[in-house]
């Protein structure tokens, strides 16, 4: 089928594409989309799919798609937001902004629909007319009753509706009876405006499509068969700028010691959140706050948060640029009492810091210094050494910060509160030269908080979903290199390896759909009682339990420590006989088998720390799927083995953290490196033997740490280790 010629020099999209500076990427994802929705029938079980990252510039594009619509035939463009004012403000106060020039000229009107004049007249309604509306239940009754009652000629006119955050109220993995009367309610009501419309397209925008794409028609389950997913009729990707700062950065490149992304992620205690949930007097004294070793992290995040941007805007006031206002979230709980303990908690934190700014400055300027020299570390990365200032005028600055009141703390956990918080232009606003935000779900999306650099994160519910946890991800977005060196996210090592884990299986996702895979599904696959890989029903994973297969990826523990010396020894002789005749100098093919009984031999001789997880049974029958799949004949059921001995590495790196990467040492790759190039249709399994001294941080015992390297032939897989039906 040939494709459409549409108009790209039309008014509206001229304007828009010389106003916004569009790349020519970012043209052409808009140009495909517009022609799939003029091409295709879209409807709200197969709509058209505009994906982008999480603050990766989404409604920049689908603004520039409605304006290219709008010049190929469509008159009326419907924006669906998330259920709050907020987010329904800041959208409108976007369109008012980016199509202020077509409403000067009566070209176009924007209308929140909640606020429509009491009477539009024809003048207004020939022009191109733009409706925000909540997704909530008396939105869309006014959507219904403005274009079929009042104004029925609108209801004939040529409609775009966009879905946006089309996850938040469309086929989803559904928790609470009252969630789900709410989704069905309103996709009955959006599925009745469309139907009742006489020429529309649905186009739905979201950057976490896990639910919309991975919901099986059917729940047959058969041997070497895949799901099909209900999927969107088309999809298009909204490309990702180079200054975008994403998942990646945040779980991918912070494996990589000394790179600047491995400086920004600090482990907190689960007993710390426990201890900020409410208040217990027997726990905790909120007058030991600046003291107190059950709160030291958070007192350690408001230090680095203040020391750190008292250095950027020492630095932008040295360059003669305007100084920023930064920002700060604590997000660890949906409970209002918990907001307001968590800002009496840290309120007395800052009023304990000012006063010793005040009058006792000797008291606090240790823990300034060790902050300072901890944040010169990340700034190093980016800057040159003359270009930090010295600790001398970062501590002036921060006894002014404090003693001035440059810090304000605020909850934001109502629809209320949010309303009063925003600026003109619908973003949370930042009164102060520091400001942090305590709130729930109200912090959860699509409100923009300008100059996030430190972010406290602690909602761990017993299910996390992909779709809600990747969107409490507030400090993805275009930012400032500067502005990452003094970045840091704070979080339990539980929460952010399973957030690392999500991040994996969305990147594998967006891999699929770039690669055209996704036209056959994403494969989901269990483990039967026969030992079989089978697939399974994606609605019933455990995300705590899946792992993501994809090219090339890394699978080894990480967060251990070893056994006694005497309780381990004879698992290590075994292995040492299994692998006495494998040289280091080649990697060698090794039966499938043996790899299996060179796991299950280290699994007895390793434990894992609090909040780490290594699921020895997984990582076998991972190898093992991937060893039988080969393409290759001769290769089918083995593994390549690349063995290595005498290894001495630490088990903590620089920052205090536990090694993640013991297979790339130098800058060469290392055995990664060899593993990389070998593990074409089989995977390779790394095995270093490490010395495990007493001053390295492990117990004098010799140990092997093992790595699997998954095939580059892997076809992209959602790995269910364990199944069950969520809540």
């Amino acid at each position: 089928m040939m494709t459409m010629i549409i108009e790209k020099r039309g008014h509206f999209y001229t304007t828009l594409a010389k106003q916004n500076d569009y790349d020519l990427e970012l043209k052409n994802a808009m140009k495909q989309t517009v022609v799939h929705l003029l091409e295709q029938n879209t409807t709200l079980a197969r709509p058209g799919m505009l994906l982008g990252n999480i603050q990766s510039g989404k409604t920049r594009a689908f603004i520039g798609v409605m304006s290219l619509a709008f010049d190929n035939g469509y008159d009326i463009a419907i924006i669906l937001t998330k259920g709050t004012k907020a987010l329904a403000h800041q959208t409108y106060q976007r369109l008012k902004k980016e199509f202020y020039t077509f409403q000067e000229q009566d070209e176009l009107q924007v209308y929140d629909i909640m606020h429509l004049p009491d009477f539009l007249v024809a003048y207004e309604l020939n022009q191109k007319l733009i409706f925000v509306v909540k997704k909530q239940k008396q939105n869309l009754e006014r959507l219904y009753e403005t274009l079929f009652e009042e104004y029925p000629a609108l209801g004939k006119r040529k409609t775009l509706i966009i879905d946006d955050e089309a996850d938040y109220a469309s086929i989803g993995f559904e928790k609470t009876n009252r969630e789900t009367t709410e989704i069905r309610t309103i996709a009955g009501q959006l599925d009745n405006i469309r139907n009742c419309l006489m020429d529309t397209s649905l186009l739905q925008v979201t950057a976490t499509p896990y639910s919309l794409y991975l919901q099986p028609e059917n729940l047959q389950v058969h041997e070497h068969k895949r799901f099909q997913p209900i999927r969107p009729a088309f999809t298009s990707l909204v490309p990702i700028p180079d200054q975008y700062v994403g998942g990646d950065f945040y779980f991918k490149e912070s494996d990589e010691e000394y790179s600047l992304a491995s400086y920004v992620y600090e482990p907190i205690l689960s007993d710390e959140l426990v201890i900020l949930k409410k208040e217990d007097r027997r726990r905790f004294k909120v007058e030991h706050a600046l003291t107190s070793h059950k709160v030291q992290s958070l007192r350690r995040a408001i230090v680095q948060f203040i020391v750190g941007t008292s250095i950027r805007r020492r630095q932008q006031r040295r360059q003669g640029e305007i100084e920023k206002k930064y920002s700060f979230i604590m997000h660890t709980q949906i409970n209002k009492a918990t907001h307001e303990w968590q800002r009496y908690v840290v309120e007395s934190m800052v009023s304990s810091l000012q006063y010793a700014a005040q009058y006792e400055p000797d008291l606090i300027t240790p823990i300034l210094e060790e902050t300072y020299h901890s944040i010169c570390c990340s700034l190093e990365k980016t800057f040159a050494r003359d270009d930090i200032p010295s600790f001398q005028q970062v501590h002036v600055d921060v006894l002014r910060a404090l003693s001035a009141e440059y810090l304000l703390v605020t909850t934001v956990n109502s629809e209320k509160q949010v309303e009063q918080l925003l600026n003109e232009q619908g973003e949370l606003r930042l009164r102060t030269p520091m400001t942090i935000f305590i709130g729930g779900q109200i912090l959860d999306r699509g409100i923009t908080v300008q100059n996030l650099v430190g972010f406290y994160y602690g909602r761990n519910p017993k299910t996390f979903q992909q779709d809600t946890v990747l969107q409490h991800s507030r400090m993805y977005g275009y930012r400032d290199r500067g502005d990452l060196a003094i970045t840091r996210f704070y979080t339990t090592p539980a929460i952010y390896e399973t957030m690392k884990q999500i991040n994996e299986m969305d990147s594998a996702l967006r891999s699929a759909f770039e690669s055209g895979g996704h036209k056959g599904g994403i494969v989901f696959i269990q483990k039967d009682a026969q030992d079989r890989i089978i697939p399974c029903s994606p609605n019933k994973l455990l995300l705590s339990k899946t792992t993501t297969l994809k090219p090339s990826k890394r699978m080894l523990p990480v967060g251990f420590q070893t056994g006694y010396k005497t309780y381990i020894q004879k698992h290590i002789k075994a292995i040492d006989s299994i692998v006495e005749g494998i040289s280091e100098k080649t990697p060698v093919l090794l039966p499938v088998e043996k790899a299996v009984a060179i796991i299950k031999r280290i699994a007895d001789t390793i434990y894992m720390e609090e909040g780490y997880t290594w699921n020895a049974d997984a990582m076998i029958a991972a190898m093992k799927y991937l060893s039988y799949q080969s393409s290759d004949p001769a290769s089918s059921g083995y593994v390549w083995i690349i063995v290595r001995r005498n290894r001495t590495i630490s088990r903590y790196d620089q920052n205090g953290r536990f090694i993640s990467a013991p297979d790339t040492p130098g800058t060469g790759g290392g055995e990664a490196h060899i593993a990389r190039e070998k593990a074409i249709t089989v995977p390779a399994l790394i095995l270093l033997k490490q010395k495990g001294e007493k001053e390295k941080g492990w117990m004098d015992a010799p140990f092997w740490w093992p790595v699997l390297m998954t095939p580059q032939e892997t076809e992209p897989a959602i790995f269910a280790n364990e199944v069950g039906q969520k809540d």
